[in-house]
């Protein structure tokens, strides 16, 4: 989406007219090389997943003549990306040779986002360092990346072992953890004789986090009491969990002791400059980043002055609410610090505490699912569980995101919540971030186009920051506007403060990446805007630091969802229907620019 489109323009919104439903697969008319497009995109689909056995067992995928995927991780070395690039060349050629005008209107959907896709993937390559397919990652080991917090997460909510095979192919892989590890190490020291590699204070939170997996007795670690467990419930023999204790001590553990002495002597030699401005071609490498989070084409400059427009005006919205309360003193960032600060607002920072606020989730997903219907019309079959953030993590992880279910419906959705400190989450915030993490916001979205037999395989599990993280930000506005605050004026202030954070986002991403701004300044601005506590705060600051661009997409996602939605309800007047409006989530994710081309050929 060009800038000029997104800032000024309303005029492709209000061609969206929402009549009685969105046309989908079943009733456009089809093209004559349709299924010759759908063929092909699914060979790109089978193909990625033979390298992707993450993803397969993610999806319930590796069984039959995939079955051996459950016994491999991901290749983590550089020339694992080169292949990735390549195959990347190779897709882009074949689906280059389809006309798109030999295809029908639900076909030609599925070539622009994949080749959206395919050209965004492959802009990346011009950058040697870090992750650059996809999500732009600068740094090879933070906080948030790396096999040695992932491979743990990924063996204990994501492999499931109900046979012997399965417990063979969890050991298999513990197996092949050290050598991911190893070449994650390599790539870093490689990244480090360019320059890159990642502030101090994030290497030291890494470091944190490497001490808790390693500095414990082998059968004490994640993956040994959770293969242990697993085992057990499976009614399997117990001797395997030696088989993994005993890989912890001679494979796992050597290869986190050489990766923690590379981290401790980056460490000595890091300074302490939070943006991206610092690395090679840095004002670029941002710019790609934020572009390809967004999905827009937005400046620096521009994502910041957008960012500060928003905060005032959110700031204004809580300002009436807080005063009629009877809070008045202060700013608004102050009074909401206080309101934190209430003990009828905080659970206490105990198991008991802790298992008390995730019922709380728990009872917001099972009423905001009985209202479901009268916003969509189709809902997905996968149920969606709460859980806490794995504590061996929970240090650098973020404070909620969520897990899709398998497609074979064996394993649930999962909103996980980080309880780390109770005091980061106050009562009254958390229901909007029930409604943007599980229902209606990450688990209908994901969950409608994963379910959906309409679209291509490639395009079920297809994530767009901007699109994915602006619904879920829509959602929580949605659950406002469905009157699930009535009587909880509190609640509402949670939800504003929330889409407050969001719009302050785009001023401290954007500060420290394209501005310079240093790590406390930015906390210090998020802590003065939102009245989030530091402990939270600070954590999102350290989290933006190593995913640039990644946070300006939930507001700009957000402003494009509701722009949209708005233009198409005016124009509709009275045959406005929201569950029609809805409908678009089953022709699965997609960049923003996409989108509006997409709401405006088939509202109609």
């Amino acid at each position: 989406m060009r800038r000029r489109q997104f800032l000024a323009s309303a005029s492709a919104a209000a061609a969206c007219a929402a009549l009685p439903r969105i046309a989908d697969a079943a009733t456009t008319a089809a093209g004559p090389r349709d299924a010759e497009l759908r063929a092909l995109l699914d060979r790109f689909f089978y193909a990625r997943l033979d390298d992707s056995p993450e993803q397969a067992t993610s999806l319930g995928l590796d069984t039959g003549p995939r079955a051996a995927l459950k016994s491999r991780l991901s290749d983590a070395s550089r020339a694992g990306e080169a292949r990735e690039f390549a195959r990347a060349r190779t897709e882009q050629a074949a689906l280059r040779a389809i006309p798109r005008d030999a295809l029908g209107e639900t076909a030609r959907l599925d070539y622009d986002v994949v080749a959206y896709s395919l050209d965004r993937l492959l802009a990346g390559e011009r950058y040697t360092f870090g992750a650059s397919a996809g999500r732009y990652a600068p740094y090879v080991l933070t906080q948030l990346t790396g096999a040695y917090r992932d491979v743990p997460d990924f063996l204990a909510n994501q492999h499931r072992v109900g046979n012997a095979a399965d417990a063979d192919a969890y050991v298999a892989r513990v197996a092949a953890w050290g050598g991911v590890i190893d070449a994650e190490t390599q790539r870093q020291r490689e990244d480090a004789g360019k320059g890159v590699f990642a502030p101090d204070y994030i290497l030291d939170t890494t470091l944190k986090q490497l001490a808790s997996v390693r500095d414990r007795a082998a059968e004490a670690t994640g993956p040994a009491t959770d293969f242990a467990a697993k085992l057990k419930a499976a009614n399997l023999p117990a001797d395997r969990a030696a088989a993994v204790t005993k890989l912890m001590t001679e494979r796992v553990f050597p290869a986190l002791d050489r990766q923690r002495a590379l981290v401790t002597e980056l460490r000595g030699r890091a300074v302490h400059d939070a943006g991206v401005w610092r690395l090679p071609d840095g004002a670029a490498y941002y710019a790609a980043a934020a572009s390809a989070a967004t999905t827009t084409e937005l400046t620096g400059d521009e994502i910041h002055r957008l960012g500060l427009a928003q905060v005032a005006e959110i700031g204004a919205r809580i300002d009436g609410i807080l005063r009629a309360q009877g809070m008045t003193h202060g700013t608004v960032g102050e009074r909401l610090v206080a309101l934190n600060k209430r003990p009828d607002q905080l659970y206490p920072n105990t198991d008991a505490g802790r298992e008390a606020l995730l019922e709380q989730l728990r009872a917001q997903v099972t009423a905001m699912t009985k209202r479901l219907p009268e916003q969509f019309a189709i809902l997905p079959r996968a149920r969606v569980e709460v859980r806490r953030v794995p504590e061996a993590i929970q240090a650098g992880a973020p404070g909620g995101y969520y897990q899709s279910a398998s497609l074979d419906g064996a394993r649930p959705a999962i909103y996980f919540i980080n309880l780390r400190d109770t005091f980061d989450r106050p009562k009254f915030g958390l229901a909007t971030l029930s409604y943007h993490e599980a229902v209606p916001g990450h688990h209908l979205q994901v969950m409608s186009a994963l379910e959906s037999q309409d679209i291509p395989l490639i395009r079920r599990r297809g994530f767009y920051s901007g699109y994915s993280e602006g619904w879920a930000l829509y959602s929580e506005q949605l659950a406002d506007e469905m009157g699930m605050y009535d009587g909880d004026p509190l609640g509402q202030v949670g939800y504003l403060q929330s889409l407050l954070f969001r719009a302050t986002r785009l001023v401290v991403d954007s500060g420290m990446h394209a501005k310079r701004w240093s790590r406390e300044r930015a906390t210090d601005y998020l802590i003065a805007t939102t009245g989030i506590a530091r402990g939270r705060s600070q954590g999102e600051i350290d989290r933006y630091t190593v995913w640039p661009g990644q946070a300006c997409s939930y507001k700009i996602g957000h402003t494009v969802w509701t722009r949209l939605r708005d233009e198409a309800r005016r124009k509709a007047g009275k045959n406005w229907d929201a569950k029609a409006f809805h409908r678009i989530l089953t022709l699965g994710a997609m960049p923003l620019t996409v989108l509006e081309r997409a709401v405006r050929e088939r509202m109609g």
